[in-house]
């Protein structure tokens, strides 16, 4: 069986500490927040760090030899329903009392398990899965509970929720650390999870951890860099740090690219989304930002009569659309968006620079079974604070057939054959106006020739 260190967890980031600033000692018993690193954060000012703790876990097997280490901060953003059926957005960090339990070494024929239990009943945990020279995440299984009444004060479903999903970590050689600084995010089912400063090894062979490390895609030099905390330094599709924005948010030179995004219920398409997506943010500066559709990534869910699309931005902005269908129960249904909401994350440590939703929406309507499209630029509105403006939008969320589009129903703002008659009636009503204004005025002239001397 795996055995841990006598300081099976404890917290970490060890940055290079200011003089006077003094690491925890190697020896300190108990996982705990790092006091120092505090220390370090607020020396250097930076913000959104705290209740936000590094996690180090170090499993040893029955030699005493490590077999699996990692060291990592996260973050979850959960979004649950109240007693009075509205929803509220939660934050869940890391506690001091974490636990371990359940973690395993794995084999060549086992898994490997990094598990953490903490706070009023909430554990995680990701499973390893190795080739012959690689290693990899598998599943990252989190599970909640809404009976921690500090975290969910009233939340309408009591008890544990449990979220998996698949990971994403690239296949990593054997004897080598992963390591990713940037932020990274997975969301499903109202839940983001949100980790940052990860290093892992799994399969550790002979007892001792790698000193080749394996970057993540988002470390790489070619990615835009990790800034500090501001809203002013979102990236936009061009990659290049937006300048603070005058009193003003100017239009960019160029609208957002449109992005092609999809889901699949099995092997069977069953959404479709041809949209450009540009935030209009004006919490604290006025913020144009343009969505990138190359590090953008779709996930979501299909159903009979609601389906959802999330984007996930790697550039830390996750848009979410909830589709409905109106009158489920009648001959002729038509669907409509019904909910959007958007959260920018900060790039540097997971925390929510701003988060906005609204579940009153009425548009994009069309017949079920068909497709909306609207070319020109749409705005919605999802607080005074925060807009979204689409471009080329092209959506269908139920009933795809064959993976492409049905017969569109186009917006009004596209209908350009409306003008026509618009046009022709105006000026028909000019003229018969301009007629009836001259006829008033010959038959006053008439009546004045003809009076009594």
């Amino acid at each position: 069986m795996a055995r841990f260190l006598s300081r099976p967890l404890a917290f970490h980031s060890r940055p290079s500490l200011p003089r006077g600033v003094r690491a925890p000692a190697a020896g300190s018993m108990g996982p705990r927040c790092c006091s120092p690193c505090l220390l370090f954060l607020l020396l250097l000012g930076t913000s959104g760090f705290f209740q936000s703790c590094a996690v180090e876990v170090d499993v040893k097997d029955a030699s005493n030899a490590t077999c699996l280490y990692a060291k990592w901060m996260m973050r979850f953003l959960i979004k649950y329903e109240t007693n009075s059926s509205d929803y509220k957005n939660a934050t869940l960090n890391l506690s001091s009392n974490v636990t371990h339990s359940g973690s395993v070494c794995g084999n060549d024929t086992q898994a490997a398990l990094l598990a953490v239990q903490f706070g009023e009943g909430h554990s995680w945990s990701v499973n390893f899965t190795k080739t012959n020279e690689t290693y990899q995440g598998d599943f990252i299984t989190f599970t909640y509970n809404t009976n921690d009444t500090a975290v969910f004060p009233d939340a309408q479903r009591k008890g544990p929720i449990t979220v998996v999903v698949k990971d994403t970590m690239h296949p990593v050689q054997l004897n080598n650390v992963f390591v990713c600084h940037n932020t990274d995010f997975f969301e499903a089912e109202n839940v983001t999870q949100v980790f940052w400063n990860v290093t892992v090894q799994a399969f550790v062979q002979n007892g001792t951890i790698g000193k080749k490390e394996s970057r993540c895609h988002a470390d790489m030099p070619t990615s835009a860099p990790t800034v500090p905390p501001t809203i002013a330094n979102v990236t936009t599709a061009s990659t290049t740090t937006l300048s603070p924005a005058p009193t003003t948010a100017p239009k960019p030179v160029e609208n957002p690219d449109t992005g092609n995004y999809s889901l699949k219920s099995g092997n069977k398409t069953c959404l479709l989304a041809t949209v450009g997506l540009q935030l209009n943010v004006s919490q604290d500066k006025p913020l144009l930002i343009n969505i990138n559709p190359k590090t953008t990534s779709a996930d979501g869910t299909c159903g009979n009569t609601t389906a959802t699309l999330k984007l996930n931005d790697r550039n830390s902005t996750l848009i979410g659309f909830t589709f409905v269908v109106k009158n489920a129960s009648a001959s002729v249904q038509k669907f409509y968006l019904k909910e959007v909401n958007v959260t920018l994350l900060n790039r540097l440590n997971g925390s929510v620079i701003s988060s906005a939703d609204n579940s009153n929406f009425s548009q994009w309507d069309a017949f079920l079974g068909s497709s909306y499209m609207c070319r020109k630029e749409q705005t919605l509105e999802i607080n005074e604070n925060l807009q979204i403006h689409t471009f080329n939008l092209w959506i269908q969320p139920f009933l795809v057939k064959a993976d492409k589009f049905s017969t569109a129903q186009e917006c009004s703002l596209d209908d350009d054959s409306i003008l026509i008659p618009i046009v022709v009636g105006a000026a028909l009503a000019g003229l018969i106006a301009i007629i009836v204004v001259a006829y008033i005025i010959g038959r006053r002239k008439s009546y004045a020739g003809y009076q009594t001397l």
